[in-house]
């Protein structure tokens, strides 16, 4: 038998959860935890993680002729089955009723000699805390790749074995054995291709023993970046930023590096990674979109001599191992990954840098909700270390943590190389509109005609996949409705489908009516970027258009494609999402002209006015990146928006400095905090009657209000009803410890699920 620990049981010794409205506004009381034996040869217990969503880990019998250590990877029944967990902990306490040690099933065995660090397991400990996700779901995030465990089976090669007696020489055995006699082994195939012979003579001679099979390991070796290779010629400012991060080095910190689009931010934090393998530390650095940083890896090519290792769901399963097995080993040197890196075993992590930081990719909502901007500065703390953050736009909770002294700043106000901003041309739409079904404005059209005879790129942005968001009826009003969401189908006319971004249901359009039955009465409604695509082909016939959407940017060989054909100038007009707006570098991109301005501001989102203007500021930074001037043309019903007179004005810090009055006033974060509760499941009744207990038992304070139930914006997702509850709180109160005393008051069936998420970004 084994017992189950409950969710009380997590060392809470070595994590306090903080009160806090983000987990690293303040300090962190994260203190040293021991990474003992647990068994030094008697019989003991102890508790074994799974990676499975459990609250706690299971007590299980340690044999006397096993030696364990807190941060073993272990083999233990479960069940009727095999499964493979963490030791997490020293030997437990005896508590009242707890199951007696011959009750307990027996630990089989160590599982690998790799083991899961101290500073992820403290790590895995506080998310678990802080987001009240189960200890196992956040374990998982950590064992993402058990294979890697195992190391890989070795090549077969061949040595030169011992001077033949008997053996019938021939030419063909002779060049073989020239060859073994005073050089390394060598696989089959490359006896074979460097002696031209068969693979049957050297399986002959290896049967008579004059030469000998050799097991040769197959951990790939991970070329080393070199920290003083030549990088580029800093400016002034980026050399005083670059001192400033490198005199961090070695301690813990946070460090905002708030440069406008094109400063060089990336160089001034490559010299903080130069920096920390000097000392002999790994560094890790989190991009938004990893699958769009072809650009980023070159640069650092070039800095450091060679590539970093790469971590993102793209990757083959075997690269995956070997990636996973090179981090824990400590061969990996620098790792360049999406949110879900943080969770990689880093044996001797020293920095770790957030670029693009503001960027909503890193909050993670489904399973284990987390923000991996903050918990990346919560691994820094365990860890000891600095953590840069890097943005020129940089998150209001960022800003607001700069300005009161709880994290440092560096500038830098320029960009580099003597460019200059782009201007800003606000286009109202009532003013200038399209011509009917059009939606390029004169103004824009104008704009791209001249950049077009010029010679020189222009980017189209509309932050809205496909050809239209909406196909309806004109004889009945139907609209095409996914069946499994609250949400309308997209038309993507380039596939011949209708899709639904949210489920990934895709279908035919239909030539009639699902209602009324009429034909050829389906028509589009609103602009996607193929339906700009084809304005703008119709308008330059002439012109080499490209459409860039995470609909056909999958993978990173997609993104460098994509970068090789911008920056060797095979592309004249590129239409594209979000995914144009981060990061690029296209010298001779000097026209940007975003389609709807307006698209974020609606929605109810308290962080809307401040994710929209991060997205124009962002996507506007591609446009004059080199000697030649760029302008941007934003298109909008509201050009008296605040959104819209700070993109006009470039008064950055003025939009924030407003924003951040608005939420203080409604207690609004980063000056109050939010929990967000999202109650789903098939049978709508037993969802309503889940939710309404909730709101029944919800805690009653004077710091604390409870907002709900009501039906989620998105009513309906994956065929699951979907009732959503706020709760909303000063900033002083511990959120999580709320949460816990809250939800097990509900009685919840199996067929229901509470989904929580400490500090939403979403409200969908």
């Amino acid at each position: 038998m084994f017992s189950k620990i409950g969710y009380g049981a997590v060392n809470t010794a070595s994590v306090r959860l903080p009160s806090m409205t983000n987990p690293v506004t303040d300090h962190l009381n994260v203190n040293d935890a021991p990474d003992d034996q647990v068994s030094s040869g008697g019989v003991g217990r102890v508790k074994v993680l799974l990676p499975l969503p459990l609250a706690g880990a299971y007590d299980y019998r340690v044999p006397p002729e096993l030696h364990l250590a807190t941060g073993q990877f272990v083999l233990v029944p479960l069940g009727r089955r095999e499964a493979l967990g963490v030791v997490w902990d020293n030997v437990l306490e005896e508590k009242a009723g707890a199951v007696s040690d011959d009750r307990l099933k027996n630990v089989i065995g160590v599982a690998s000699t790799l083991t899961l660090p101290e500073e992820t397991r403290r790590l895995v400990d506080w998310v678990s805390g802080y987001t009240t996700a189960p200890l196992g779901a956040v374990l998982r995030m950590a064992m993402s790749v058990p294979a890697a465990l195992e190391p890989p089976k070795p090549r077969i090669a061949y040595a030169f074995g011992k001077s033949p007696t008997d053996l019938r020489m021939t030419p063909a055995r002779r060049r073989i054995l020239d060859l073994l006699r005073d050089g390394p082994p060598r696989t089959q195939a490359d006896i074979a291709f460097e002696t031209g012979v068969s693979t049957s003579v050297v399986r002959k001679l290896a049967e008579t023993g004059a030469i000998r099979i050799v097991l040769l390991p197959v951990e790939r070796t991970v070329p080393q970046p070199d920290p003083d290779s030549g990088g580029p010629v800093l400016s002034t400012a980026q050399h005083d930023a670059a001192t400033a991060l490198c005199a961090k080095i070695g301690a813990f910190s946070v460090t905002l590096v708030d440069g406008v689009t094109g400063a060089g931010k990336t160089e001034v934090y490559f010299e903080a990674i130069a920096e920390a393998l000097r000392r002999g530390h790994q560094a890790l650095v989190l991009l938004p979109e990893i699958a769009l940083g072809a650009q980023w890896l070159r640069r650092f090519e070039g800095r450091f001599g060679v590539q970093p290792v790469a971590w993102h769901s793209e990757l083959t399963p075997a690269t995956r191992r070997a990636a996973w097995r090179a981090i824990a080993q400590g061969h990996a040197r620098v790792v360049v990954g999406a949110r879900s890196a943080l969770f990689l075993p880093f044996p001797d992590l020293g920095l770790v840098v957030v670029d693009e930081e503001h960027d909503g990719a890193f909050k993670q909502e489904d399973g284990v909700a987390y923000h991996a901007r903050d918990m990346a500065i919560v691994r820094a703390r365990i860890g000891d270390f600095p953590a840069i953050l890097a943005s020129a736009t940089p998150s209001l909770e960022t800003i607001v943590n700069v300005e009161t002294d709880r994290y440092a700043r560096v500038r830098l106000p320029t960009r580099h190389g003597g460019a200059e901003l782009p201007d800003i041309h606000v286009i109202d739409l009532r003013v200038d509109p399209p011509e009917r079904q059009c939606w390029l404005s004169p103004p824009l059209r104008t704009a791209l005609a001249k950049t077009f005879a010029a010679g020189q790129q222009s980017l189209l942005f509309l932050n809205r996949r496909g050809y239209a968001p909406l196909t309806l009826c004109r004889t009945c009003g139907h609209r095409l409705e996914c069946p499994n969401c609250t949400a309308w189908l997209v038309e993507h006319r380039f596939q011949g489908r209708l899709q639904c971004h949210h489920c990934g249901l895709a279908s035919r359009q239909p030539k009639a009516c699902p209602s009324c039955k009429a034909e050829g009465s389906l028509v589009a409604c609103g602009p996607g970027v193929e339906r700009v695509a084809e304005e703008a082909m119709a308008l330059f016939p002439e012109a080499r258009l490209m459409v860039v959407t995470s609909d056909n940017m999958r993978n990173p060989s997609d993104a460098a494609e994509f970068v090789r054909k911008v920056m060797e100038q095979e592309v004249d007009i590129l239409v594209g999402t979000q995914i144009v707006a981060k990061g690029h570098h296209f010298p001779n991109l000097t026209l940007v002209g975003v389609i709807d301005a307006d698209l974020g501001l609606a929605g109810g989102d308290l962080r809307a006015a401040e994710r929209t203007y991060q997205l124009l500021h962002q996507v506007a930074g591609r446009a004059g990146r080199a000697e030649r001037p760029g302008a941007v043309y934003l298109q909008t019903y509201q050009p008296g928006h605040p959104v819209m007179q700070a993109m006009s004005n470039g008064d950055r810090d003025g939009f924030l400095k407003a924003e951040a009055q608005a939420r203080r006033v409604g207690h609004w974060p980063p000056f109050g905090r939010l929990a967000a509760l999202i109650v789903s499941g098939r049978d709508e009744q037993a969802v309503d009657a889940v939710a309404r207990e909730l709101a029944r038992r919800a805690p009653h304070r004077s710091d604390v209000r409870t907002l709900g139930p009501a039906p989620a914006p998105l009513a309906m997702l994956r065929g699951r009803h979907r009732r959503r509850l706020l709760l909303k709180t000063d900033r002083n109160v511990a959120v999580s410890a709320l949460l816990r005393d809250w939800l097990p008051q509900v009685k919840t069936p199996s067929t229901v699920r509470i989904q929580v998420d400490v500090d939403p970004y979403s409200f969908l």
